[in-house]
């Protein structure tokens, strides 16, 4: 067990006028009165520790050991999480603002509800992970694994799943607005009713993905493998574009990109939820603007008259 002992911020009482400091140990198996735990615990033991509404500011957590930990409604704001081992954790309705979570491990952990714009969870391990009904805008899962997780009504708006394995995943009813999925494995996946307006799919492989009553207003599908996606139809494929790369079911169509689509990722939820909504405006527009008039036909051209030749 270890000896390091953590300095931690108690409630300030009603009628203090100066709040105070109080210090618990790592042994402490229950610390749910913490407010605040800041400082360094790298590689320390916090497994099945109950951490209710703990608030880790401008912490140094790297390679802690919080397995199975109860971190329901905690905040971890501006804390560095690499590498520490969160499997089987409760964070549900947590706050991960600015946390660092780079190849940290997460592996059926409870997250739903979380709020983490602009979270960094590059590399993490995610596989089975319940991240339902959660706030991710800007948030950055780049070669993260999300392996049979739960991203059902999560609102990624600007998120980054660049090259992410997220093979049977579901995303159903999911925001990802202005999202780049760009080279990600999405095989089994479902995204029924989810949003993609201006989103980034390109190089992504969708077999098997499910994309009935999904929304792709202005997605770029470069490039993407889509020939044995379900759920699939030719309005959807409408309003979205592809180039000679895109694979899509037989029978199916999309339009070529003839403009460079660049999506930026924002850890700004209002510069992202701005974005989309322009994208959405544009959509919109293109779909309500009356159809061209056909050109009139071109005049005959004037016989030319034909010159007698002399005897």
């Amino acid at each position: 067990m270890s000896r390091l002992r953590i300095t931690v911020a108690a409630l300030s009482l009603a009628l203090s006028a100066m709040a105070h400091q109080a210090y618990a140990g790592v042994e402490d198996k229950d610390v749910a009165r913490m407010i605040s735990l800041g400082g360094a615990c790298v590689s320390c033991e916090l497994s099945g520790r109950k951490l209710t509404g703990a608030r880790f500011t401008g912490a140094n957590y790297a390679k802690a050991n919080l397995i199975g930990a109860d971190l329901r409604g905690a905040s971890f704001f501006g804390s560095d999480f690499t590498d520490a081992d969160l499997s089987r954790a409760d964070l549900r309705g947590a706050e991960m603002r600015g946390a660092k979570f780079v190849h940290a491990i997460f592996t059926d952990a409870r997250l739903s509800g979380i709020e983490s714009s602009g979270a960094n969870f590059i590399g993490a391990d995610l596989g089975r992970v319940d991240l339902s009904s959660s706030e991710l805008h800007g948030a950055s899962f780049q070669g993260a694994n999300l392996e049979r997780a739960n991203l059902s009504s999560s609102e990624l708006i600007g998120a980054n799943l660049q090259g992410v394995n997220a093979r049977g995943a579901n995303f159903s009813s999911a925001e990802l607005n202005a999202s780049n999925l760009t080279g990600g494995i999405y095989e089994r996946a479902s995204f029924r009713d989810a949003e993609f307006t201006g989103t980034m799919l390109r190089g992504a492989i969708f077999n098997g993905a499910d994309f009935a009553g999904a929304d792709l207003s202005g997605a770029n599908l470069g490039g993407a493998d889509l020939s044995n996606a379900r759920g699939l139809d030719q309005d959807q494929l409408d309003e979205a574009c592809g180039d000679g790369g895109t694979r899509l079911p037989r029978g199916l169509s999309v339009r070529s990109c003839n403009v460079n689509v660049r999506v930026r990722v924002s850890s700004s939820f209002e510069r992202a939820q701005a974005e989309a909504a322009r994208a959405q405006v544009a959509a919109a527009a293109r779909q309500a603007a009356p159809p061209r008039p056909p050109r009139p036909p071109r005049p005959p051209a004037p016989v030319k008259p034909v010159r007698e030749l002399d005897n």
